[in-house]
């Protein structure tokens, strides 16, 4: 159970997995959030759109339809693998479905129950990405798309802490849907699990070992570490310093001033940038491993 990303947070986290993002007009406040809740949010949902085509497909899920308007997701995964964002807050993508389910996503247990109830508003809960295919078991998952997806996923799991099993397909959810089809959700749930084993930004592969998110409330107790100094490098490697002099491994004002930099470079204003460090700005700026 979390608070959903702010939409800086959302696109920083998006390329911190190294995704290509096309932000479309609107989109950080378009959403259907005057119609119910948005949030506490507890996984991401995959759908098939059923459609062909990225331009008809994004304005399609951009503005919906007269039974259904828009945003119908928060992000298109196109077959080349770009990802177009075109909603931030709650969207029409994931309807009624069950309970259960809903439980076992919040516990993260690997077994889903099959879904026939619909009484968990799927909007309120889950992040939302429709990805271009014709839903009809020939049309092909092309690898870029397939590895967009995966990192896309990831993302959202890594910003939030939550594991592979915090992604679940449509019909997951509900017994009235039958996507994504094409591919199964176990076998996606493999790569994001594979994905969150390694550096984002690394191509999956493994590389040089990055610093764990320590927590906003350590930043916060002044602390002294080497995680500092090691942050305060990256922030001046990035053009992002504030220093006169270190950086050095005790937290001061000049720590806070440099990461505001950083934040502000990600797209961050107000409340969102002032300088105590997030998740997802984190993992985007690729920390090294301090011991």
């Amino acid at each position: 159970m979390a608070t959903p990303l702010t939409a800086a947070a959302l696109l920083a986290a998006l390329r911190s997995e190294g995704l290509t993002v096309v932000e479309h007009s609107g989109w950080r406040t378009h959403n259907r959030d005057t119609k119910g809740a948005w949030g506490p949010v507890n996984g991401v949902m995959i759908h098939h759109t059923v459609t062909s085509g990225t331009a008809a497909t994004v304005a399609l899920c951009y503005n919906g339809h007269s039974g259904l308007p828009g945003p119908l997701c928060h992000g298109v995964i196109a077959k080349d693998g770009t990802v177009h964002l075109v909603g931030n807050g709650r969207a029409n993508h994931a309807g009624s479905g069950d309970a259960g389910v809903l439980a076992a996503v919040i516990a993260e247990r690997s077994a889903l129950p099959a879904p026939h109830g619909r009484t968990a508003d799927g909007n309120t809960h889950f992040y939302g990405f429709e990805c271009e295919n014709l839903g009809n078991g020939k049309d092909p998952w092309p690898e870029a798309q397939l590895t967009a997806i995966t990192r896309a996923s990831a993302a959202l799991c890594r910003a939030h802490g939550w594991s592979a099993a915090s992604v679940i397909g449509h019909k997951e959810w509900t017994d009235a849907k039958i996507d994504p089809a094409g591919f199964t959700m176990a076998s996606l749930r493999g790569r994001i699990a594979a994905r969150l084993a390694s550096n984002p930004g690394s191509g999956g592969a493994a590389g040089p070992a990055l610093q764990p998110f320590p927590g906003t409330a350590w930043f916060k107790a002044s602390p002294t570490s080497a995680i500092v100094t090691a942050m305060g490098r990256r922030l001046v490697a990035v053009g992002c310093s504030a220093y006169r002099s270190g950086p050095g491994p005790r937290w001061t004002e000049a720590d806070r001033a440099g990461y505001a930099k950083w934040q502000r470079r990600l797209g961050y204003s107000g409340a969102d940038a002032d300088g105590w460090p997030g998740s997802a700005s984190w993992a985007a700026l690729k920390v090294p491993y301090s011991s």
